[in-house]
């Protein structure tokens, strides 16, 4: 009869756990569709819109490179402000940065203001880097074995985006005549506002300064070799990935192509970034999260490859589609093996100096792809994707079968 009490007892608790956790990942998912938004608008209108502001065709995609350095910026910020305040603080912080960033990029439009517009997307770029932790907060709030599933289940909300943004900038880009994408940030505002009330309800495991404290020194983690190794994956998927849709775009209204043809490639490109994510967890448990990378890999040389072969829509949508697949299983991948590093009490310091190097040097092609398009041509783009791929593979083999870090 005691043993009856003590299960009726436990079971209830156990199931409202349960109902916590995916309650948790399923806001969380939400949030990632609606906060997928803002990044689609930057990326389908940045380049677009700096061409019409900036003084040079060259600065033409530097909207897009401030948003990628407030990602890189922000991002040990973030981490540090979830340890001592926790991560919905963060979370609500960062919705109301996506928010600022509509209505500076409104204003700078109205005003043909080039510099406020650049202000405008790096708001924008603090954002994302919020966003970016959803996924290893989903992971935080189930048991291990479940990790990646969770994971992938946030990153899968970001289908959802692929047709938020797209359909946001195609049907709001003239409303507001004689100021083109005006009315598109008064959305992207809005839609970052609510992606803030459906945050407020997400419970997570507190951390704590005092827990962080615990870990080991960021130096020894850091010289991990498979740490380093998911780096350099992460690095390379995200890199690309960003390098070749920056100057899509772009290089699609100087081949004569309509925006509307840019806006739906970009549809496409973000749905692939994110479908797979149904199933990539799975994918990662059964096969092992380097296999998966090195897939990735390939499939984002593929997506340049393809691009080399012509310059007609059909030639655009399916680099940007496979481009898509390809990062969602190299990043992912390279996220799961970021998992692997840390223990428990290292998870916030780690995770942040992950995204900080991943999108510090990510940089780095934003600033570029709009130089090189203007100058060399969309071919000469496609090829330069090829040795940073190179460099990941060779990393891939060499350090693939090295044993992860133990963790408590």
């Amino acid at each position: 009869m005691q043993d009856g009490l003590q299960i009726a007892g436990f079971a209830p608790d156990a199931s409202a756990s349960v109902r916590r956790e995916r309650g948790n990942v399923i806001r969380l998912a939400v949030a990632q569709a609606l906060a997928g938004a803002n990044s689609t608008v930057v990326y389908a209108t940045g380049a677009v819109v700096g061409d019409m502001l900036a003084p040079t065709t060259a600065l033409a995609t530097l909207p897009v490179s401030v948003f990628v350095v407030g990602m890189a910026l922000c991002t040990l910020p973030a981490g540090a402000v979830a340890e001592r305040y926790g991560r919905r603080t963060t979370f609500l912080l960062g919705a109301g940065s996506g928010v600022l960033a509509g209505l500076i990029a409104l204003l700078a439009i109205v005003c043909s203001s080039f510099w406020l517009f650049c202000a405008g997307t790096f708001f924008g770029g603090v954002y994302a880097a919020v966003v970016l932790s959803f996924r290893f907060a989903a992971a935080d709030c189930v048991a291990a074995a479940r990790r990646p599933r969770a994971l992938s289940a946030v990153m899968a909300g970001g289908v959802f985006a692929g047709v938020i943004g797209p359909q946001l900038v195609t049907h709001t880009m003239n409303l507001w005549a004689p100021y083109l994408f005006a009315a598109t940030f008064v959305g992207q505002a809005a839609v970052a506002a609510l992606s803030a009330v459906i945050l407020a309800g997400v419970e997570l495991p507190p951390l704590t300064a005092a827990h962080s404290s615990a870990g080991r020194p960021l130096v020894i983690i850091a010289r991990q070799p498979r740490f380093i190794l998911a780096v350099i994956c992460g690095v390379v998927s995200y890199l690309l990935m960003n390098f070749l849709m920056t100057a899509a775009p772009l290089a699609m209204k100087l081949c004569g192509l309509p925006q509307e043809s840019a806006n739906l490639g970009l549809q496409w490109h973000v749905i692939a970034m994110y479908a797979p994510s149904f199933w990539t967890g799975r994918l990662i448990t059964r096969f092992g999260a380097s296999v998966i990378v090195a897939v990735g890999l390939a499939l984002i040389a593929a997506s340049s490859s393809v691009g080399l072969l012509g310059i007609d829509v059909a030639h655009f949508w399916a680099t940007l589609s496979l481009l898509g697949i390809g990062w969602n299983f190299g990043f992912i991948g390279a996220s799961a093996m970021v998992l692997e590093c840390h223990r428990p009490e290292e998870k916030a310091r780690v995770q942040s100096l992950n995204d900080f190097v991943v999108f510090g040097t990510m940089t780095f092609g934003s600033f570029l792809s709009g130089g090189l398009l203007s100058s060399f041509g969309w071919s000469t783009v496609l090829m330069l994707s090829f040795a940073p791929l190179l460099a990941a593979l060779l990393a891939l083999i060499g350090f693939s079968f090295w044993p992860a870090a133990p963790r408590s």
